[in-house]
């Protein structure tokens, strides 16, 4: 029979066991509660806080007349969380599947979505508190939501950048990517004022890492950003954008560029470019149509070029308008060699200065190009902006090619004055004539006119910047009026008149450079002109990258290009309600020229 008595060793046994296990316990509380207190609590502490940024609402962009064409509205991002979702909201899924234009297969798939592997690792599984189910819904649809009282169902109030006129203006508006970064345009350019500063809350998480809104304890106010207000003109832009959309239909070009300014500010009352695209959906369609295309494609600009060998000449008063160009020879001799000329269309024999600009003959601004000598000649290409950016702002930009004289060859000289051996932007070109239509002086093109407040007032004006004069007035005015003469019915531009306005201009159709050789099937038509020519109110310029013409024609510029001037021209004084230029301002200036004439 056992002993119903412990044994001495037993009793010792467990005494000293429990013992033991209680000064475990002990140490491991002190180490808790007093070595690793403060270390344990920053931790706890860490945990319990919440610090979440307060996002600041971006500025609008609007037109010259107020009318809104980029705005920030506040969305809702709806989500579930599969653990709080009960059986008897199933009956419900329907409803919210109509709600967020999604199936309900999708919503059925999240709810099911309990679990994921860990991170770190794969064979532990975390629970899933959150499921996106929609990304942006507006804030009345969110209120219906909210009224079908599902569990696990709810959201967070963000930021969404919307431009609702969709297309209209995209290259110059440019976009805000889902990552809440300015990716191109004025959003880039003028960001520093339209992002506005973030601010910041702090409060206390339960739990289930959910805020407690009674337990906030610090929050600084997000300042919202500025607005912006744009030189561009929506009903213009209306204007341009219909008519590139005709030439497209028409002539199915590779590319098509509008500008449209105000030569005496320099402000852009219009820009557009086809293909374009819609800011609102930027993450779809082809890359390349988001090409400013008005500011980054090069081209050789031809006879739209002349306008700086003959107003270099006039300007240096080696010619006048009336003085005699022979057109009949082939070369010209200049020091101890004789220069092959480019040719002519038309054999046109020997004729007048304006002459030489109405009828756009190669020879003859070539002869000019040679009397101002290749320095000056490139200096005057300088001058009018070319070789160089003309500082736009909003990205892309691309300064074309102009190269110093001591890298020409024998050519250059006859050949840059026609507009070759030289690569351009449509934006220096437009800036070019413009300059010619503001009497000589050069200002840079701009499409922001102020930075304004919630109240309307100014905190940033962008006022007109001129750049430099570039040739005197005097000349300036006789060069008007010999490209008053392109738009005639004896001119290279008869298609770009308006009735009851006089229109300056200069065409330009020049062959594309294919396999290093110049195409007889490839080109470039343009048209840049301004009216009214005796006191000029609007720039136009357009190009056409390779038009594709009926029955094997070639695609001019004053076939292509120059109705397009004429349409868009029509409908600006139509918007504008312009009143018809008088016959004395009409024939102004070509009186004034056959005054000095004499």
């Amino acid at each position: 029979m056992r002993s119903l008595f412990v044994s001495k060793f037993r009793y010792y046994l467990v005494f000293f066991s429990v013992c033991f296990a209680f000064c475990s316990l002990g140490g491991r509380l002190i180490w808790l509660q007093v070595i690793e207190a403060d270390r344990f609590s920053t931790v706890a502490e860490v945990a319990r806080k919440n610090f979440s940024t307060i996002k600041a609402r971006r500025g609008d962009i609007v037109d010259a007349k107020g009318n809104l064409l980029a705005t920030t509205r506040s969305v809702v991002e709806v989500g579930v969380d599969p653990h709080s979702v009960v059986d008897d909201d199933e009956l419900k899924w329907k409803t919210l599947s109509t709600y967020l234009g999604i199936p309900e297969e999708e919503i059925l798939k999240a709810v099911n979505k309990k679990t994921r592997p860990s991170l770190s690792d794969p064979k532990v599984s975390r629970d899933v508190r959150w499921v996106k189910l929609k990304e942006e819904v507006d804030e009345g649809t969110y209120r219906k939501i909210q009224e079908l009282r599902i569990k696990g169902v709810y959201g967070n109030f963000k930021h969404s950048r919307l431009y609702p006129n969709r297309n209209l203006a995209s290259h110059v508006l440019g976009f805000v990517n889902k990552e809440d970064v300015a990716a191109m345009g004025v959003e880039r350019f003028a960001d520093y004022y339209l992002k506005g500063q973030d601010g910041w809350r702090e409060s206390e998480k339960d739990g289930r890492r959910k805020e407690m809104p009674q337990h906030r304890s610090l929050e600084v106010k997000a300042n919202d950003g500025l607005n912006v207000e744009l030189s561009i003109d929506r009903r213009i832009q209306d204007i341009v954008e219909e008519e590139l959309s005709s030439m497209v239909e028409e002539f199915d070009p590779l590319s098509a560029s509008i500008i449209v300014s105000d030569p005496k500010s320099g402000y852009i009352l219009a820009l557009a470019n086809a293909p374009d695209f819609n800011p609102n959906l930027f993450n779809q369609g082809e890359l390349a149509h988001q090409r400013n295309r008005a500011l980054s494609d090069l081209y050789e600009p031809g006879s739209t070029f002349k306008i700086v060998a003959v107003g270099g000449a006039m300007n240096e008063g080696l010619i006048t308008p009336t003085d005699i160009i022979d057109c009949s020879k082939s070369t010209m001799r200049r020091g101890n060699r004789n220069l092959r000329l480019p040719s002519d269309h038309h054999p046109l024999g020997k004729i007048s200065v304006s002459k030489v600009v109405q009828k756009s003959s190669n020879r003859g601004a070539a002869r000019l190009g040679i009397l101002l000598g290749s320095q000056r000649l490139y200096e005057y290409c300088q001058a009018f902006g070319f070789g160089q950016k003309t500082d736009f702002g909003i990205g892309g930009e691309r300064k074309g090619t102009l190269h110093p004289p001591s890298r020409w060859d024998g050519l250059t000289i006859t050949r840059l004055p026609i507009g070759h051996a030289v690569s351009v932007t449509p934006m220096q070109i437009h800036a070019s004539m413009a300059c010619v239509a503001n009497d000589g002086v050069l200002m840079k093109p701009q499409f922001i006119s102020r930075v304004f407040d919630q109240a309307g007032k100014t905190i940033v004006p962008f006022d007109p910047k001129p750049v430099r004069k570039v040739i005197s007035t005097r000349v300036a005015r006789e060069l008007s009026t010999m490209l008053k003469s392109v738009v005639t019915k004896e001119g290279t531009a008869r298609r770009a008149e308006i009735e009851g306005f006089s229109v300056a201009g200069k065409t330009g159709t020049t062959q594309k450079l294919i396999d290093g050789k110049y195409s007889n099937r490839h080109h470039v038509a343009s048209f840049v002109g301004y009216f009214p020519a005796s006191d000029p109110k609007v720039v136009i310029t357009v190009v056409v990258d390779e038009p594709k013409m009926k029955e094997g024609l070639l695609g001019y510029g004053g076939v292509v290009a120059a109705p397009a001037f004429q349409r868009v021209g029509k409908g600006i004084i139509s918007y504008w309600g312009l009143k018809p230029e008088s016959k004395n301002q009409m024939v102004a200036s070509r009186t004034e020229f056959k005054e000095r004439a004499l």
